[in-house]
């Protein structure tokens, strides 16, 4: 059976919100890894988007992420898929992901 979390419509978050989320270098390193794939389970992410993290700190990031309105989560049992919710973002801040994914320079 699948589940989904709590995921906010992108007309109730804040523009602040979303660059808060991505402020932290690690939550940046997962979208980008996110924007060049179709989606990846929680433990993939975090080895794709090189995140040395405890396995709670990688739930904290995709919390805010989540929240933040910039992924989309699915629960199948233990497993969670995370996608980049691209297409919303693009229609409710037109070239915000662009701006940020082009940017060369912050990312440890």
């Amino acid at each position: 059976m699948t589940e989904h979390a709590f995921h906010p419509a992108l007309g109730d978050v804040e523009l602040t919100r979303i660059l808060a989320a991505l402020a932290d270098p690690g939550r940046l390193r997962a979208v980008r890894t996110l924007a060049e794939s179709s989606g990846a389970a929680c433990t993939e992410l975090q080895v794709l988007a090189g995140l040395t993290v405890t396995k709670s700190t990688m739930s904290h990031h995709l919390r805010i992420m989540r929240e933040a309105g910039l992924v989309h989560v699915t629960v199948c049992g233990a497993r969670r898929v995370v996608t980049l919710r691209r297409d919303e973002l693009d229609d409710a801040f037109p070239g915000l992901l662009d701006a940020i994914l082009g940017w060369p320079g912050g990312v440890a």
